[in-house]
């Protein structure tokens, strides 16, 4: 079994208001289920004293986000803020259906996201039925949470539909077969697409993308019927979360990494460079690889664990 390393100094306050030190130094959580796991100690009024690690790790979604106890919620914080900063991705789900009302709400948010010149080059197709969920899961790497989750959406970069409105109106699209307007699809639908996970975040319902909707494009537009300038760019699983799932908000780069007031070379020189708060070294960063089949944490590998 993976294993998470953390170093930890746990205090309590017993009930005769005697600060105890229950706990101090190294030890092994099974990866995945940090928040869930509970340990007890004995106390030093003689009874135990049970300690989640959601106990001794960051608790709000802000100081999950950048793994860092010591931040605080700036004062503009709201429910908004809360709920992009709470995202996880959900890959265990119950069989419950969602709703055409559900859905349908799911779209309407997605089409409020930004469009470039408001052309809108996406589409999406809902994907219902078990035994397509089932070509498609193993068309993109037989992960079952396609199969078990009620619904796959799969966004669609879609010039077929520009170009049909353009040829019925005469209207010339020179520019349509640049790369640019490859561009343009693909940051649609993504745009798109995120929205629609803030909204189905807001309802309740878990999410995960399925970038491996892109392994094998021909054989995916083959099974959806796609026409000719359409080209699948991700899937989307939308479900409710199963009560065994075990998501978590993965700690990302701390804000100086991605943030700059200009920039002039890759990457901080490692000799000029100084820690920042939320840098987790690679031995105590949050893992969910026992979940997902892979090894080594997800500082190991940006690709396999992003």
């Amino acid at each position: 079994m993976v294993h998470d390393q953390l170093m930890v100094t746990i205090e309590l306050s017993s009930i005769a208001g005697v600060r105890q030190r229950l706990f101090a130094g190294r030890f092994l959580v099974p990866a995945g289920i940090m928040v869930r796991r509970t340990l007890e100690w004995g106390s030093g009024v003689g009874f135990p004293v049970p300690v989640t690690i959601a106990d001794i790790a960051p608790r709000t979604a802000l100081q999950q986000r950048y793994w860092d106890p010591a931040l605080t919620e700036p004062a503009q914080w709201n429910p908004v803020l809360e709920a992009l900063h709470s995202h996880r991705s959900v890959r265990n789900y119950l069989p419950d259906p969602l709703t055409d009302e559900t859905l349908d709400v799911l779209v309407s948010a997605a089409q409020s996201a930004a469009t470039s010149s408001n052309l809108q080059a996406w589409s999406v197709v809902a994907v219902r039925d078990p035994d397509r969920k089932a070509r498609l899961a193993a068309l993109a790497g037989d992960q079952a949470h396609i199969v078990e989750a009620p619904v796959l959406l799969v966004w669609l970069a879609d010039f077929a539909r520009v170009r049909q409105l353009a040829g019925d109106r005469g209207a010339p699209i020179e520019g349509a077969d640049y790369l640019e307007s490859s561009y343009l699809g693909f940051i649609d639908a993504a745009l798109a697409a995120q929205n629609a996970v803030t909204a189905a975040e807001s309802l309740g319902l878990g999410t995960v993308f399925i970038g491996a909707i892109r392994n094998k494009p021909e054989e995916v537009a083959a099974e959806l019927g796609l026409p000719p300038h359409v080209f699948a760019v991700f899937g989307l699983v939308v479900g409710q979360p199963h009560p065994d799932a075990d998501a978590q908000i993965k700690p990302r780069l701390p804000r100086q990494a991605v943030l700059h007031p200009r920039r002039t070379t890759c990457l901080p020189s490692a000799s000029t460079s100084t820690p920042t708060r939320g840098a987790l070294p690679p031995s105590t960063a949050p893992s969910s690889s026992s979940i997902r089949g892979l090894h080594g944490f997800w500082t190991d590998s940006p690709r396999q664990h992003g």
